[in-house]
């Protein structure tokens, strides 16, 4: 069973990849999570597109699902509870 959520996990990422924007850059990663703990937040799917960072199914504080947005200096500008 984990060999197959692994495998559905990998391919998301990929296919998720594939339609961004970029690939996000390691060190953007490391800066992106630094934001999102700052934000009350840990993990979720990092996108960068249209010039922005894209985080989905970040849980915070609060225990519930949100989408954040960050600009290119790694600010908050938008922080969304996921349907």
């Amino acid at each position: 069973m984990r060999i197959v959520l692994a495998a559905v996990t990998v391919v998301s990422l990929l296919v998720g990849s594939a339609f961004a924007g970029r690939p996000v850059t390691a060190d953007e990663t490391v800066r992106i999570s630094e934001a999102l703990a700052a934000a009350g937040c840990t993990g979720g799917e990092i996108e960068f597109d249209d010039g922005k960072f894209e985080v989905e199914k970040a849980t915070c504080a609060d225990g519930k699902l949100y989408e954040l947005v960050f600009n290119s200096s790694f600010e908050l500008v938008k922080k969304e509870l996921e349907d």
